[in-house]
């Protein structure tokens, strides 16, 4: 009764019943499309524009263009679809991931709906986890593509902005997420419309979806300037911290990998480099470089979490042990690191434009994911990018054979064991693929093997280069290959002759990842299409899993029974206690992605309306109304604060708003106190206002307008590009310091977004205040040229004609809020300038 119950109310059964009738439908025209001539089913794509043209939905269109797609794929790659591949692509259409098992043929799959979304002419992006994958599904379907009249581009990163647009100008376009995302920023620092290369997001289909919206959603995608820094105190920091002792000076907590200095480890500092007071704050700077040091030489580690090449330091992903060159670790860690491993100091950047993939890929109109693995994560799927995750079942039955975790003492034990265990499946003739986490595993493994003479292939991220190759091999008889996540996702292992009868491929895995979802990912490796293999993880007591969220008694009950490390222990009760772990891990990375992107949730509102803004400062053909709304705004706020309405007129500094208005927007001379007397507030911003508009006109009268028009759009897009970017910088230092706010019983987030809106208006009020003291005041050259701030290049000084003139008065700390003001006004300095602040 039960499982009756459970069926009825199970979605992905009623999901999968649906798309079987879908299927079937599809099937049903097989023969019909088998009759067509290649002419005939070529001009199919025609016909389904016009009716898409006409009003016709892709939904309505869905099963003739399938059925299309289906029959042009046998004639062009020799593949036809099966009907769980139709049920993938159906599922996939309409916005969700199709969880499909290794070896299902997920390429294949994508083709139809990529196809059905292309006819819209809006384009399709189809984002792959590398280029090598980008590049051979783009060249292999895209002779299905192009075979059927649609048009196909590539997007590398070595490609030039004209070879970029026209890539995407295509019907269907390949490539990574990295730079589809970086394209989009880059796309918002353009000065010019026209080196735009992306067109509106329309419909994206992400292979490996769990990979890039999961793994890889940690870690914020960010361009960069550089800041100028001295080296120098990274290298008194890292020094200082190679004296230190564990326990003694400083404490480290394995699982968080948190590195604090003791009392002792304080003093040393404190004596080390000649201060009072390590917490001072004057000392901040030091502080944070001995933090960086401490994390650097205790808890991050060579080889696994970065590796040393050509001098530089290359971040190795966590995720898929590949390496990530050009990204760097924030926050001075990169540079610490620098310090540690005695390579070249590179400048700290400063952050210019940013963006997290859960915002990128939430800007599309519609999104669709494939994966063999994204159950375990359907919560997070829902939530943030309100995709479902429909399991699609098999062609065949899965008879692989995956066994139980056997246990082992000690790290040693469990190496012994495993290599003993690879040399006998060696010995017949069965292939063995050996899944580590870490570079250093790989390469431990490697040595016992060289030791034992079985000749193996390592594949990491110090030698990725060869990865096509290598696992085209790893099918083949007697073939070993050792490999970190990377494992060749996105290729399938095909068996050689000979090797199903052997029992296919064996997988081992040398420990349990944090992830459920990646142990999921190795054993798929084995077992694909309905063939046979076999997948074995070999664990130890002193795994890092193990110690982290391991149980104390096990390695006690272990050592009671005197277990020494040739028996090892199959328990279900430890696999139950690893899977425990690992759903503990799950939740705080899920947890610490939402937060992220709650974070970055502030910035994204932030980061739409300016480039929006952006935008129409490109397109717009006449600023002069965007100007002059700015230039009312700025005289509100001047007058509103030199005289407030709620104030006796007595007590307004009219001479503040003249001294602000001749120094910024009008020459000098032009507006007098007199003028503005027996007027109130509104009147006041009137008469200003028109002496504005009055000068605006004289100033157009000296260039064309051409010239006018492009001066505007300099100065707008210099002030918004460079005030953007002292923004994010600023955002970034307070996000750093935020946490802090918890110690005050205050909620870090609502602060972050309470300051954070404030922080945005003032820099508005700060671009408004920039573009109308350029417009109004600086000298127009007839050669003017848009400059590009945001890439870094210097912003030209100000050109202003005649002698030097009055600023409005900036708080500086040496005022007191009861001294004079400075401006000379006569007033304390809380009641004039002193309100700015």
């Amino acid at each position: 009764m039960m499982a009756f119950l459970t069926k009825l109310f199970d979605s992905n059964t009623r999901d999968l019943r649906r798309l079987e009738k879908k299927a079937a439908e599809i099937k049903k025209l097989g023969s019909e499309m088998e009759k067509k001539t290649d002419d005939e089913l070529r001009e199919q794509t025609d016909r389904f524009k016009s009716r898409f043209a006409g009003g016709e939905s892709l939904d309505s269109l869905l099963v003739e263009a399938f059925a299309v797609v289906r029959e042009a794929a046998r004639r062009v790659l020799g593949l036809y679809p099966y009907p769980v591949q139709l049920m993938g692509g159906i599922a996939l259409h309409e916005g969700n991931i199709a969880e499909m098992k290794t070896g299902e043929g997920k390429t294949l799959t994508a083709t139809m709906p990529v196809y059905l979304n292309a006819l819209t002419g809006k384009g399709v992006h189809v984002v792959t986890v590398n280029e090598y994958l980008a590049s051979r599904d783009a060249e292999e379907m895209g002779k299905l593509y192009e075979f059927l009249g649609l048009t196909v581009g590539l997007n590398l990163n070595s490609m030039s902005k004209e070879e970029k647009k026209a890539a995407y100008e295509a019907d269907i376009t390949y490539g990574t997420n990295n730079e589809f995302g970086f394209d989009y920023l880059r796309d918002n620092m353009v000065i010019y419309k026209e080196d735009r290369v992306q067109r509106p997001l329309h419909f994206a289909v992400i292979d490996e979806v769990d990979s890039i919206l999961i793994d890889e959603a940690r870690t914020p995608l960010i361009i960069s300037g550089q800041a100028q820094k001295s080296t120098q105190l990274y290298l008194q920091a890292n020094a200082f911290v190679k004296t230190l002792r564990k326990d003694d000076d400083y404490t480290y907590d394995e699982k968080t990998k948190g590195v604090q200095l003791t009392e002792e480890g304080i003093n040393k500092a404190e004596r080390a480099f000649r201060i009072d007071n390590l917490f001072d704050i004057s000392h901040v700077t030091l502080n944070h470089h001995i933090n960086q040091a401490l994390k650097a030489n205790v808890s991050m580690h060579r080889d696994v979490d970065y590796v040393v090449e050509d001098g530089q330091i290359v971040i190795v992903d966590q995720f898929t042990g590949r390496l990530m060159k050009g990204r760097r670790f924030s926050e001075g860690l990169h540079q610490a690191i620098e310090a540690k491993e005695g390579v070249d100091i590179q400048n700290e950047s400063m952050t210019m434009a940013t963006i997290t993939f859960q915002n990128y890929f939430r800007m599309y109109e519609k999104l669709a994911g494939m994966t063999g693995t994204a159950k375990t994560e359907e919560e997070e799927f829902r939530n943030i990018y309100n995709m479902n995750v429909i399991a699609i079942p098999t062609n065949k039955p899965i008879i692989r054979d995956d066994r139980p975790d056997l246990i082992y003492a000690t790290m040693k034990g469990k190496f012994k064991a495993l290599v003993d265990d690879i040399a006998e499946r060696h010995k017949k003739g069965q292939p063995v693929l050996v899944g580590t986490v870490a570079i250093e595993t790989s390469e431990l493994i490697s040595d016992l093997l060289k030791k034992q003479g079985i000749p193996h292939n390592v594949l990491n991220a110090k030698n990725h280069e060869r990865e096509a190759e290598i696992i085209a091999e790893a099918g083949n008889k007697g073939a070993v290959t050792i490999a970190t996540n990377m494992a060749g996702r996105g290729t399938d292992i095909k068996l050689g002759e000979g090797v199903l009868e052997l029992g296919g491929l064996a997988v081992i895995g040398t420990e349990r990842h944090e992830s459920r979802r990646i142990d999921n990912q190795l054993r798929g490796r084995s077992g694909r299409q309905g063939d046979p293999g076999v997948t074995q993880f070999y664990l130890s007591m002193e795994d890092e899993l193990m110690r982290r969220f391991g149980t104390d008694n096990l390695k006690n009950m272990m050592e009671k029974f005197g277990m020494d490390d040739s028996e090892p222990i199959q328990s279900r009760l430890v696999s139950k206690s690893v899977e425990s772990a690992q759903k503990r891990v799950e939740g705080n990375n899920f947890d610490a992605r939402k937060q992220l992107l709650q974070y970055d949730d502030v910035l994204r509102q932030q980061r739409e309306i300016i480039y929006k803004q952006r935008d129409e400062v490109m397109s717009s053909e006449d600023l002069r109304p965007v100007v002059e709304n700015m230039i009312q705004s700025v005289i509100g706020r001047v007058v509103g604060m030199y005289a407030p309405g709620s104030e006796e007129e007595e007590n307004w500094n009219l001479d503040g708003i003249v001294a602000f208005v001749n120094a910024n927007l009008l020459p000098e001379g032009d507006l007098t106190a007199e003028d503005l007397k027996r007027r109130d507030p509104e009147e006041m911003e009137a008469l200003i206002f028109e002496k504005v508009k009055a000068r605006y006109d004289e100033k157009e009268e000296q260039l064309t307008a051409e010239q006018m028009r492009e001066f505007e759009k300099v100065v707008m897009l210099r002030a918004v590009d460079t005030k953007w970017i002292d923004h994010i910088d600023a955002m970034d230092q307070l996000r750093q310091g935020i946490h802090l706010r918890a110690y005050g019983q205050t909620d870090p987030l609502r602060e972050y977004q309470n300051e954070g809106f404030n922080m945005f208006e003032n820099m508005v009020a700060s671009i408004e205040e920039e573009v109308a003291r350029f417009v109004m005041k600086a000298e127009i050259r007839s050669n003017l040229q848009r400059e590009e701030v945001a890439k870094g290049q210097a912003v030209n000084p100000k050109e202003e004609g005649g002698k030097a003139k009055r600023r409005p008065v900036r708080r500086k700390e040496s005022v007191g809020r009861n001294e004079p003001c400075p401006c000379g006004s006569g007033k304390k300095y809380k009641h004039c300038h002193g309100r700015l602040a």
